[in-house]
Formats: structure tokens, C-alpha cells, sequence
């Protein structure tokens, strides 16, 4: 079982405070990022932990921050339209207010990752998660040995930060390889599922630390790849995604099994859910 550093939840973790939105960028057909400016004496988080956001006079939903940890002037996250509040969060333009509570969870275990090889691994929406945790790694880059990014999208024109994949790519102390499920006509980089590049990532699976975010099917899947390579289990981290009210582990709406999600995660290791992962519906 992994040991996780304790993060204490805000004072009052039910009040919401009022943001400022600052900016919406579109990122892809239906896949926003919002730039709030920070509450406050200014708002702190480290890379994994997510908020609950509040469309007044609609509702709340909980959004992985996906901004740089070390910018404490604004609350930046990057949000996939998926409901009514998602929807309402779209609509508003900069100026508007919003609610946010929070940041909750437990984060990426950085700490913990210090002189290993630190393997990021997205698929989909779930490099928006991850991305704090580049930000974080370069800015502190002699703390890894190697950060080696490997990301999937099913198609070139849903692939979330293209720019700033394309950016870290061209550095010479990182390692990133992108793949997509179906190409196009002007797409020359890999075609399959990201599994595919867990087969030939340029790491060494007995010193890496590895963090993945996307959908289940595709971590469980990973999982099974990262093992394949001889990567132990007990040094694979993964952030899960459940149906979140309170955020401090009291409504009961993410249990998943006996954890909650809000409170335990959303960041787990992945020796301690693997066997949930593999049951239908929990």
C-alpha cells in the first residue's frame, strides 16, 4: 500500500469562493480552458488535486486543476462539456463570476518520485491532470533521472495542449511520444493505442515512477503494458474520475468500493484499486 503525504482540506471546504473569469480558450470541439483569477491572498495547489466549481444558479461539478502550480494569481482548468453545469461553465465570458471550493484531494506523488525515472502517461482529456506535473518536473528537472511523456488521442484533431506537446518535444531533456487510434492525411507521427508506446518507452521500468490519467479501459490496460515491461504495480499512480459532491469525503456519491475517491484519491496507487478496476460498475 502506498504511503501518501496527508493534504488537509480548506478551513471551511463547503463555502465557495467567488473567482473572476479571466479567459476561455477553446482546445478542442467540445474541450475548454477556463483561467480564473485566484480568490483571495491567492490560490495554492500541487499538481493532481482538483476543485468544485459552481455555475450559479445551475449547479457544481469537480474539475482536475490543469494550470501551473507555482502561478498563485490565477485557477486555471481545462474542462471537457459534458452536462448542463459543464455547459453553463462555457458560457460565461471573462468577467463573469464563478464559484469554486476547494483544492481537494491527494496529489501526484512527486515526493515520492524524486531520482527515479518519471513516466507521465495521458490519454485523451486526462493529460489535463498530468500537465501540472510537467510544469512541476521541469521546473525542478534535476530531481528525475528522465521524464519520458506518452500520450494518446483517437484522432490528430483531439489532441488536448498539441502546442505545448510539440514544444516539450523539441526539448532535449524530455521524452515525449504521441500516438493516435486512427490518422489522418496530414498525420506523420505513430498510429495505435498508447499500450503501444508503454512497449517501447525509453524507460527502465525497475526505477520509474509512473502517473496515468485517462479512461479506465485504457489504464487497466496500461497497467497490464507497464507490467509486461516489469514495472511493479506498486509504483504505478493513477487519478480516477467519480461522481463528486461534498469533496471531503462526506455525501457517499464517489465511493468506489471502500474508498472515496474526493478524499482517498483522486490520485491512487495502482496496486490499491486494481482489483476494482477490474469489476464492472463499481
Amino acid at each position: 500500500m502506498a504511503v501518501f503525504a496527508e493534504t488537509s482540506a480548506p478551513t471551511n471546504p463547503m463555502a465557495p469562493h467567488f473567482g473572476v473569469v479571466r479567459s476561455m480558450v477553446d482546445e478542442l470541439a467540445d474541450t475548454f480552458t477556463i483561467t480564473v483569477e485566484a480568490p483571495g491572498d491567492g490560490f495554492h495547489f500541487e499538481p493532481g488535486q482538483f476543485t468544485m466549481l459552481y455555475a450559479f444558479g445551475v449547479g457544481e461539478v469537480p474539475i482536475s486543476i490543469s494550470g501551473d502550480p507555482a502561478d498563485h494569481s490565477s485557477l486555471v482548468q481545462t474542462i471537457r462539456v459534458v452536462g448542463t453545469v459543464t455547459d453553463a461553465i462555457y458560457h460565461l465570458a471573462p468577467g463573469d463570476h464563478i464559484g469554486i471550493r476547494g483544492p481537494f484531494g491527494r496529489p501526484w506523488p512527486l515526493e515520492q518520485a524524486r531520482g527515479s525515472e518519471l513516466v507521465i502517461v495521458g490519454g485523451g482529456i486526462g493529460l489535463a491532470p498530468l500537465r501540472p506535473v510537467v510544469y512541476a518536473a521541469l521546473r525542478d528537472r534535476e530531481t528525475f533521472e528522465r521524464v519520458i511523456i506518452l500520450y494518446g488521442a483517437r484522432s490528430p484533431s483531439e489532441i488536448l495542449f498539441a502546442e505545448e506537446l510539440e514544444e516539450w518535444g523539441g526539448r532535449f531533456d524530455l521524452d515525449v511520444m504521441v500516438t493516435v487510434d486512427t490518422g489522418d492525411s496530414s498525420w506523420r507521427g505513430a498510429v495505435g493505442v498508447v499500450t503501444e508506446l508503454v512497449h517501447r518507452g525509453p524507460f527502465d521500468p525497475d526505477n520509474s515512477t509512473v502517473l496515468m490519467c485517462g479512461p479506465e479501459m485504457m489504464m487497466r490496460y496500461t497497467a497490464l503494458a507497464l507490467q509486461k515491461r516489469g514495472v511493479a504495480l506498486e509504483s504505478v499512480y493513477a487519478s480516477l474520475e467519480r461522481n463528486m459532491r461534498c469533496g471531503v469525503g462526506i455525501c457517499g456519491h464517489c465511493q468506489f468500493g471502500p474508498h472515496f475517491v474526493c478524499w482517498e484519491g483522486p490520485v491512487f496507487c495502482y496496486s490499491d484499486v486494481a482489483r476494482l478496476l477490474g469489476i464492472k460498475e463499481v
